[in-house]
Parts: structure tokens; C-alpha cells; sequence
């Protein structure tokens, strides 16, 4: 039988060709963007919050993404590059401790008044220095920002304590939307209540669990777009979205669909459909509790992590969700991933499933958790998370491990994960950049990272970590991202399980769309137009 690696490097191939072909056949068209209609999309969930600074989830930025601008961007058309967005031009200092930005003349928030470098110093300060009560889950990652200076209106300098090769691309973050500085001087907290940015919609009505409205902002600074008149975003149930795509209820959703929507809908829709995948920055996660007894002993977290055969579980969930790649914590073709070989050398990520069994019972034998019952919180979401969560159930069953499946809303996940209310609880990684400083920056210590829902504290990953996010030199960088990558493999705190494939419908009349790696980047719907 081939094995699941191979067939997973064919998978990325055959992906990458599909997208390809989506995306030079809209070249082709070569057709001009026109004015007017309503984009109407599914999103599989209500937010957990507002306020992009803490957010994490889909259910959050697939909503308010459209509403604002951010300082740069990641560009879609390159991942590993930044663009322009409220920033027109930038430049570093020799030694990449000052970065300067020159804003866009004329650009306005949707309340008629001007964006300046005031807005963005207090928005970016929000971040690093949240004020009490106001949660900002990437605030270590901004710790090396020792100030930031606006000369002029049009004018910001970050100044840095330590330099880092990711610094541009922490800055183009999707979560890092821009916020009115006079409104978070009144209310610090607003945006969790309030929607108002400069992006290329404004924000019209929220009917909580049912849907999310919005109009085109005529005086949006990046001009023709955007070129819908507005949009409208449903929250639909996994189980009924793809009749809602097929009966024309919406026209799209943004995340992924399993193979088998796919090809339900290429069936029913025919060449009213096409279809863009990519390999997935998406990468589903199990974080055990090291904050709670007994997954404190690296023995129990190891032996979980054993248990699980990636290899078989990427060639069958494949063909029945997103779930399609073996990796470690690096996306598969990303310069920084491990080589098969690299990978397999990892506990938990052999090919000899049933050797790495009896070593996780040994193990559990000698915690003395023989026998282990443990909880596992899951969303409710059916691809990829509910296929996640029972494959999980059974692969713990081979050791004696019984496991009960919890699958509860986003929020109360996400509550669970805050206040540290769990045993076990399956997460994702995926911040749309394949870079290793911001991939890592929650897998430090619980002290350091804003967002560890293990709980940890291990001194050695975080001093690994400040060095990859020192050191420029490609090679250099890439032998500590092992080095981190294997420590932290090893620890199980927060195991790898499968990336996912990307997969989204599109109907053939809504052009402009672009496909990316993360279901992230690229939200602000600004590009998109109906043809007629």
C-alpha cells in the first residue's frame, strides 16, 4: 500500500494544481471588476468576540475582517511578503531596530473622522499593553517594542529592543485591526460592543446566531473598491451548509469543505461551481492540561501522544474530511518543515504504530495511570474537529485510555482554554504566516506567552525560542527551529495531529477571489465583484 506520506505529497501536488488552474483561469477572463450585488456567505459559527486583539477563531474575523484596515498586510498573492494596506511606504534603520511608516493621506474611519498615527499607536499599544480587563492574545508578541513614536499624523516609527527577521510579518497579522484612538481613550473595551474601522464596509446589523449585514463605505481610501454593494455573512450548521451552497441560500464559505461536499457540489452545480484548494495553514492540535494531574507528568502527555497513529490517520480521514497531512509543528511544504524522515524520528510520529503503543503503556504503567480516564472538549463543528476528536477516542482506546468527546460551542471552548477547565482539548494552529517566530510565540512558557493553553513552564523552549527570533540567517534559523520543534514534540504539552487540505466552492459569477494558504488572510472582502 502507498504510504500516507507519499500520498499526502501527491495530495499537496494535485491541490496545488487545482488551485492553480482556479486562479489562471480568472487571468484568462481578464475581465474588468464591476459595481453592485450582495456577497451572502456561510460562517460556521457565532463570534466569541469582536475585538480582533483577542481573537483566534474563524467565528470572529470571517465577521468584523471587513470592517477593518490593518497598518501592512500579508500578501495574498505571496504569504511570505507583506503589502500596503493604511501604510503607503516603510523603511528599517541599518540595525532593524526602527521601522518607519508613512501613512496614506485621506484615509477615514466610518465615522467621517481621519486615521492618523495616533490611531495606530494607540491600536498597537492595545495589543502589546492591553489595559485591565482587556484581552490581547498576542501581546508577547509585541514584547520587543520599546516604543512607538508619531512625529506627524502621517508618520509612525516603532522603535525595538531586539531585533527579530519576522518583525514585518508579526506587524501584517490579520488580528492586528486598526481601532479609533479618541474611542479607546473613552472605552477602552469598545470594540468587543462596537463595530467601527476604516475598512472597506460598514457595519449595519448583527442578529445574534442568525446573521451579519454590511454596505459598501463609499469613501473607502483604497479606491474603486470595494465593488460589492455589500455583504451579508449567515451562520449555518456544518450539517446544513452544503445544501445552502447548493440551493443558492449562500454563495460560498471561506474555511474548507470535505471531499465529499465537493463533490456533491460539483455534481449539483456543474460549471456554476469552481473549486480552489490549497495546502491548508491550518494544523489540528491536542493541548493537555500540565497545569492539572495527571498530564503534569510528561510520561501520561508522551504516552497520549504515542498512542496516535498519524500516518493511518491521515490516509483515512482524508477521504472523508480536511484532515490530509502528517507534519510536525511546521506546515508540510513550508521552508521550515521537517523532512519525513525528521518527523518520524519524533515520539508519537513513527510508522511503527504498535510499537509506540506499548511504549505509551509502559509508560502509563509507570505514572501509575493505568486505566486513565480523561475529558476531551472539542467545538462542534463537524470538519475538521468532530472527525479529530473520535479518531483521538479510538486511538487512546488501544492503551486503555477511555475518553470521554465534549463538543460545546467556540465560546465555551474558549472559556474552558482561559480559565483552565480541562483535561485534554483540541486546538488549531494557524496564523496564515509560515514563519517560525510567530508559529512558536504560543508555545512558550505560560509566563511569557499570551496564549499557552497548556499552561507550561519550560525555560528551555523559551530561550530556543528567543533565538529563533534573533537569528537572520536562514540556515542557522532553521537548525533551532528543530531543535525547539523536537523539545517540544517530546514534552507532548500541546501535540501535532493532521494539517488539512483547503478546499473552497466558489460560483462561477463571483470573481476577484484569491486563494491563500489561511482562511485568514485576505477577509476584507474588498477585491471581490459580481460579474453579470
Amino acid at each position: 500500500m502507498e504510504c500516507s506520506w507519499t500520498r499526502a505529497r501527491g495530495m499537496m501536488l494535485a491541490v496545488g494544481a487545482i488551485g492553480a488552474l482556479a486562479v489562471t483561469a480568472g487571468m484568462v477572463e481578464a475581465q474588468e471588476p464591476r459595481r453592485g450585488g450582495t456577497l451572502v456567505y456561510a460562517v460556521l459559527g457565532d463570534p466569541p468576540t469582536l475585538d480582533c486583539h483577542a481573537a483566534s477563531s474563524f467565528a470572529t474575523m470571517h465577521y468584523v475582517s471587513p470592517h477593518y484596515s490593518l497598518l501592512i498586510k500579508i500578501d495574498p498573492k505571496d504569504p511570505s511578503k507583506v503589502a500596503p494596506d493604511v501604510a503607503a511606504s516603510w523603511s528599517a534603520s541599518g540595525d532593524k531596530l526602527a521601522y518607519t511608516f508613512k501613512l496614506k493621506p485621506g484615509i477615514l474611519f466610518h465615522d467621517g473622522s481621519p486615521l492618523t498615527s495616533a490611531d495606530v499607536k494607540a491600536s498597537f499599544d492595545r495589543i502589546r499593553n492591553p489595559p485591565t480587563g482587556i484581552v490581547s492574545i498576542r501581546k508577547s508578541v509585541f514584547a520587543r517594542i520599546a516604543d512607538i513614536e508619531t512625529p506627524d499624523p502621517q508618520t509612525v516609527v516603532f522603535k525595538l529592543k531586539t531585533s527579530s527577521p519576522a518583525f514585518l510579518l508579526t506587524i501584517a497579522s490579520p488580528f492586528n485591526c486598526l481601532y479609533s484612538a479618541k474611542r479607546l481613550a473613552a472605552d477602552p473595551n469598545y470594540p468587543a460592543t462596537q463595530v467601527m474601522g476604516s475598512g472597506p464596509f460598514e457595519f449595519v446589523e448583527r442578529v445574534a446566531g442568525a446573521s451579519w449585514t454590511a454596505k459598501r463605505f463609499d469613501r473607502y481610501f483604497d479606491q474603486p473598491k470595494p465593488y460589492l454593494d455589500g455583504f451579508r455573512a449567515v451562520n449555518t450548521t456544518a450539517q446544513s451548509l452544503v445544501t445552502a451552497i447548493q440551493s443558492g441560500q449562500v454563495m460560498t464559505q471561506f474555511r474548507t469543505l470535505t471531499p465529499t461536499a465537493r463533490d456533491r457540489l460539483k455534481t449539483a452545480l456543474g460549471d456554476n461551481v469552481q473549486f480552489y484548494s490549497r495546502v491548508y495553514d491550518f494544523l489540528i492540535t491536542v493541548a493537555f492540561n500540565a497545569r492539572k494531574k495527571p498530564f503534569d507528568d510528561a510520561r501520561v502527555r508522551r504516552a497520549l501522544s504515542l498512542a496516535i497513529d498519524r500516518w493511518g490517520g491521515a490516509e483515512a480521514l482524508s477521504k472523508v474530511s480536511s484532515l490530509a497531512f502528517v507534519g510536525a509543528t511546521q506546515r508540510p511544504e513550508s521552508p521550515w518543515a521537517a523532512s519525513e524522515s525528521e518527523i518520524a524520528g519524533y515520539p508519537g510520529f513513527g510508522k511503527d504504530i504498535a510499537k509506540s503503543r506499548e511504549e505509551a503503556k509502559r509508560l502509563l504503567k509507570e505514572a501509575g495511570q493505568e486505566g486513565l480516564k480523561l475529558r476531551l472538549v472539542n467545538r462542534n463543528i463537524a470538519d475538521p474537529y468532530t472527525s479529530a476528536g473520535i479518531y483521538l477516542v479510538d486511538q487512546w482506546r488501544h492503551i486503555g485510555v477511555t475518553a470521554e468527546h465534549a463538543q460545546v460551542d467556540v465560546k465555551t471552548l474558549t472559556n474552558a482554554m482561559r480559565s483552565g477547565e480541562f483535561d485534554a482539548i483540541i486546538d488549531f494552529q494557524g496564523e496564515g504566516v509560515d514563519d517560525p517566530s510567530i508559529v512558536f510565540a504560543r508555545n512558550v512558557s505560560a509566563d511569557v506567552s499570551s496564549y499557552n493553553p497548556s499552561g507550561f513552564i519550560d525555560r528551555k523552549l523559551d530561550q530556543l525560542y528567543a533565538r529563533i527570533d534573533s537569528e537572520f540567517d536562514p540556515v542557522a534559523r532553521k537548525k533551532l527551529v528543530r531543535a525547539f520543534e523536537s523539545h517540544f514534540v517530546s514534552e507532548a504539552y500541546q501535540v501535532p495531529f493532521l494539517w488539512l487540505n483547503r478546499t473552497v466552492s466558489m460560483p462561477t459569477k463571483l470573481k476577484g477571489f484569491i486563494m491563500t494558504p489561511s482562511h485568514f488572510l485576505n477577509q476584507d472582502l474588498g477585491g471581490l465583484w459580481l460579474a453579470e
